[in-house]
């Protein structure tokens, strides 16, 4: 079995018509991980007795012929929670940290007898844009190891992108699923807030996190939202609304469709390679029936300071939990309760999560609150008020991923603002709560090039005709990595 090439379907056949078995496909799947992950560094934890056991009883029972996802191997980024399974987020605090529950998306996958091979790595506690920040290793681009996955869901983006996978559960907060789809040459989907329950993934920025699917195609990465979205009663936030069939609207193309361009993320810093992508993109839409007109969302220059300080002042609120007393990372030789605190959190956090927990502690101070958060928030409303102004006259808007293709390890990351830079592309979706797709377009010095889709709320249905219209016009999703599979 060689995952480039292949689809959900197309290897759930085999499966069905016992061209292969859940067993043989699964250790072919370790086999490859083993085989590749040295230079890669994908994974952090394999689950590979449990994985194997799971998918000798699916081969015994029958491989449900209804079922895509039964007895198909998957990956999980390690912020989400695993039942029995080494779950670290990345970060020395959790380093020993085994949950005894599953996040509700990794127990709905579960439940359609899907095979969790192994947690990802990523940016501890997904502050990152590079999977540089891990307290364990760097994920390389499997396209040019020397060049970063893109982050913080860059494990699971460089697993797919690589053929270790056919697809993978990702996080994003600012860009954390798109970017690193961008950079690996794959598609991935930051869904609508509230569409997927984030119950069990270790929160960052809690109003700003969503969990979502990595695959090789649009089609799988529907199969995959519809595998996992939903209402979830431990998580009040998700939305009661009902969750339609990603895949029905696949082949309905897009003519009729309006489509803008918003002039503010085309504008000076953007990549001129990555520029052309987009007009190029932007022509085959028109080709298909489409209207491209250029937009605007003035409020787009305040994003990156109103998302730092919301998102910063999240972390901060969420990342107390962390405290060397119930769990995790623990310091030695500690004097005192709160030496033991100051010890065991300055020992075991690195430095970007420090760094978001002071200025997040800081927004939120007696005195700062008003001159930082709420202002913060106040600039979240005019920018969720720009998307809705356009979204009364266009279906969908696109726009590039990043600003550059993949940069090199080590290249940007001593530069915190630099970093900082890499999302002002990606979070207005955040912000905004919006569903945005990341999806091969082209190619800049042999390195992969995405753009993105954004839609209406809860309007993945269209971002996901679109992009799949695009990929049947392209052969983009094709191209396959120097590293990974069967290269």
């Amino acid at each position: 079995m060689n995952y480039f090439g292949e689809s959900l379907n197309s290897i759930h056949t085999k499966l069905v018509n016992k061209k292969i078995s859940s067993e043989e496909l699964t250790k072919q799947t370790f086999d490859d991980i083993k085989a590749t992950d040295g230079e890669i560094n994908a994974f952090l934890t394999l689950n590979e007795e449990a994985a194997l056991k799971k998918a000798k009883e699916i081969d015994q029972n029958g491989v449900d012929a209804n079922n895509v996802l039964s007895g198909m191997p998957v990956a999980i980024k390690d912020n989400m929670v695993t039942k029995g399974l080494r779950t670290t987020a990345a970060s020395k605090i959790l380093g020993n940290f085994t949950p005894i529950y599953d996040a509700t998306a990794v127990e709905k996958l579960n439940s359609l007898n899907a095979i969790d091979v192994g947690k990802t790595n990523m940016d501890e506690f997904a502050m990152g844009g590079s999977t540089e920040n891990s307290a364990f290793k760097i994920t390389h681009n499997p396209w040019d190891k020397t060049k970063v996955p893109g982050g913080s869901s860059g494990g699971s983006a460089a697993a797919v992108a690589s053929g270790q996978v056919i697809a993978a559960l990702g996080s994003d907060t600012g860009g954390s699923i798109r970017q690193p789809a961008s950079f690996n040459g794959v598609v991935g989907m930051k869904p609508t807030y509230g569409r997927v329950s984030r119950w069990g993934l270790i929160a960052f920025g809690s109003s700003l996190d969503q969990i979502g699917p990595i695959t090789r195609n649009v089609a799988d990465n529907a199969v995959i939202l519809n595998a996992i979205a939903g209402h979830d009663k431990h998580d009040m936030t998700t939305s009661t609304k009902e969750v339609p069939d990603f895949t029905s609207s696949l082949d309905k193309g897009v003519k009729g469709l309006r489509i803008g361009i918003p002039s503010e993320f085309m504008a000076q810093g953007l990549d001129e390679d990555v520029k052309d992508t987009v007009l190029k993109t932007a022509d085959t839409f028109k080709k298909m029936g489409a209207t491209v007109s250029e937009v605007s969302l003035p409020h787009t220059q305040y994003g990156v300071a109103a998302y730092y300080i919301i998102s910063s002042s999240e972390a901060s609120s969420n990342l107390q939990r962390f405290d060397g007393i119930r769990y995790g990372y623990r310091a030695k030789d500690a004097k005192n309760l709160e030496e033991l605190y100051v010890k065991s959190r300055s020992e075991a956090f690195g430095e970007e999560v420090k760094r978001r927990i002071m200025l997040g502690t800081f927004s939120l101070s007696a005195g700062f609150y008003d001159a930082y958060f709420k202002k913060a928030a106040q600039v979240r409303t005019l920018m969720i008020n720009d998307f809705t102004n356009v979204f009364k006259d266009f279906d969908l808007i696109l726009a590039p991923t990043g600003p550059t293709p993949a940069y090199g390890i080590g290249e940007d990351v001593s530069d915190p603002m630099t970093m900082y830079m890499n999302d002002v592309l990606t979070l207005p979706v955040n912000l905004a709560g919006l569903p945005g797709m990341s999806f091969p377009a082209g190619f800049s010095n042999g390195l992969p090039v995405g753009v993105q889709l954004i839609g209406r709320p809860f309007d993945e249905l269209t971002v996901y005709q679109a992009g799949n219209a695009f990929e049947q016009s392209t052969d983009f999703h094709k191209k396959t990595p120097k590293m990974g599979g069967n290269n």
